[in-house]
């Protein structure tokens, strides 16, 4: 797979890009052939972040690490 960094693109052509709608089409044209055609897709859903874990359990994981890095060294 290739990828593309938009930072690295001209202003203009990472806007149009960003901004297609879901299902939009833009078709890339050189010298009058089509070389590539682009979907707009739907945003991702994005998911709650995981709280972060509570004191007591950050102890728990802190013990536990520690008592391993007792055993290998």
């Amino acid at each position: 797979m290739k990828t593309l960094d938009l930072d690295d693109l001209p202003p203009r052509l990472a806007q149009m890009l960003t901004s297609l709608e879901a299902g939009e089409d833009l078709v890339l044209v050189q010298n009058g052939v089509v070389v590539s055609r682009l979907t707009g897709a739907e945003a991702p859903v994005a998911e709650a972040p995981e709280p972060p874990p509570s004191q007591e359990r950050a102890a728990e994981i802190f013990e536990q690490f520690r008592s391993l890095m007792e055993d290998e060294f």
